[in-house]
């Protein structure tokens, strides 16, 4: 019986098993490793994980976890000098820590047996790939496409993205990015120095959580309500530590659902201005509004002159997730300070990308794809929180959105939500723990269920109701 909790160790004692078993032997599933060695879904994706990182096994969607064709190699050296070297290096000048556990687990590849309700990207029945395709190929053959673009971006592009945005933004506003996660860390960095506070909702998206604490920055957690980041606590943390940067995501925030009112808009850029703080505004869930939905607020850049807000925006949501191509809008000097960081982390997107990007939101069926989307959305949501209801119980949910991927559960509170994940991927059903939404300790146990990473509606039903006896016998 393994007793260790560490995914380091329990990746030692794989490798070991691994090692002797012949190229392309199918190792044990999550659910196999959970029940064998008694540890968390965490630990397990974790440890497997270190072991890809290692070149050991390699996963192939709907297939499994195979062990890879062993290389020929030299005899291991010593690398035991690089723990202390790391530990010298991430406690020296701030608090730095290039950490991103819960941003891997909810990358993670489930395995064939298990029903993912855990992934934040289309699954490919939900993905236009054959717009996708068609573009990428129209786009390979562009002499162009394997020209050095613009460092900004391709100039159609911009245009594209500053009319999708509105507010009278032109190109000269708009930095093509590769994809929202970089647009946030180079903005982080190019807007903060080391050590500074960052405001960050909580709970919140945990690529936001990481590249705060990447960039050594401090993050300042404020609460939510189903209005998003309540303004009067916004109010305190600025004055209290002084920060000058914001990160909001204002339409169907991860993981709560919650969007952001125009009178909370409103409230927040007035208090940012007052306080000279720069407001992020993370729009991922701009193209993932459900056909039932209402019309959302306009996003915040749109009503603010002053250059108080960064817009970020990304098409990988809504495409597929290796279409990494975004944009950040900004107005005034920043945006020179943003298009530096950006030259520094990544120089440029490459433009086979960005061509296929344009070909994709330029076509005239894109709208009709948005469409398409939007009713698959909502069939989706209706079933989810139907079945999430019969489950959890009528009061399970606070906030019932019409937009994004996901909904926000509460749990009963004698349940602790790591030990329900990695009980529900025993069951089969992948799930994301609600603590790896909070920078720190989080209080009442929540967990996220996304309904976009299933095959079907139908497995997405069947996935929630399986957990009904991790409600009922705990």
């Amino acid at each position: 019986m393994y007793n260790g909790s560490s995914s380091q160790e329990l990746a030692e004692v794989l490798a070991g098993e691994i090692e002797n078993m012949a190229a392309e032997t199918r190792i044990p599933t999550h659910r196999e490793l959970i029940s064998r060695f008694g540890v968390s879904a965490t630990t397990v994706s974790r440890a497997l994980a270190l072991l890809t990182q290692r070149g050991l096994i390699v996963t192939r969607p709907g297939a499994g976890t195979f062990r890879t064709q062993a290389p020929t190699r030299q005899p291991d050296g010593d690398t035991s000098w690089q723990e202390a070297a790391l530990e010298v290096t991430n406690s020296i000048g701030s608090a730095r820590s290039v950490r991103a556990t819960a941003m891997l687990s909810t990358l993670a590849t489930a395995g064939p047996e298990v029903i993912d309700l855990n992934g934040g990207y289309l699954h490919p029945e939900l993905q236009p790939r054959a717009k996708l395709t068609a573009a990428f190929a129209r786009a390979a053959r562009r002499p162009e496409a394997w020209d050095r673009p613009p460092v900004s971006g391709l100039p159609e592009l911009r245009d594209w993205f500053a009319a999708a945005i509105g507010g009278g933004l032109s190109r000269h506003d708009i930095l093509v990015c590769g994809g929202g996660q970089s647009a946030l860390a180079t903005s982080l960095r190019a807007l903060c120095p080391p050590g500074a506070p960052v405001v960050i909702e909580s709970p919140t998206y945990p690529g936001t959580i990481a590249a705060v604490r990447a960039a050594g920055l401090r993050p300042v957690p404020v609460p939510l309500d189903h209005e998003g980041l309540r303004a009067d606590l916004l109010e305190d943390a600025l004055t209290r530590t002084r920060a000058q940067v914001v990160v909001v995501q204002p339409l169907f925030q991860n993981p709560t659902g919650a969007c952001l009112s125009a009178q909370r808009q409103h409230d927040i850029r007035a208090i940012a201005r007052r306080h000279s703080a720069f407001v992020i505004e993370d729009d991922f869930a701009r193209h993932l509004v459900h056909a039932d939905a209402d019309t959302p607020p306009a996003p915040m850049i749109v009503d603010d002159p002053d250059g108080t807000v960064i817009h970020i925006r990304s098409l990988t949501k809504v495409t597929s997730p290796n279409l990494r191509v975004g944009a950040v809008a900004a107005r005034g000097p920043v945006a020179a300070k943003l298009r530096a960081a950006h030259v520094v982390d990544a120089m440029f997107v490459p433009a086979p990308l960005q061509y296929t990007a344009l070909d994709v939101v330029t076509a005239p069926g894109w709208r009709r794809t948005l469409s398409t989307l939007a009713l698959a959305l909502e069939q989706r949501r209706s079933a989810a929180t139907a079945a999430v209801t019969a489950v959890f119980g009528a009061h399970c949910l606070s906030i019932r959105p019409r937009g994004g991927y996901h909904l926000w559960v509460s749990l009963p509170g004698h349940i602790d939500d790591q030990h329900f994940a990695s009980a529900a991927m025993a069951r089969g059903v992948a799930v994301t723990p609600g603590e790896n939404y909070y920078p720190t300790d989080s209080s009442a146990p929540h967990v996220r269920l996304s309904y976009v990473a299933a095959p079907s509606t139908a497995d997405v039903e069947s996935a929630i109701h399986r957990l009904q006896p991790l409600v009922t016998d705990a």
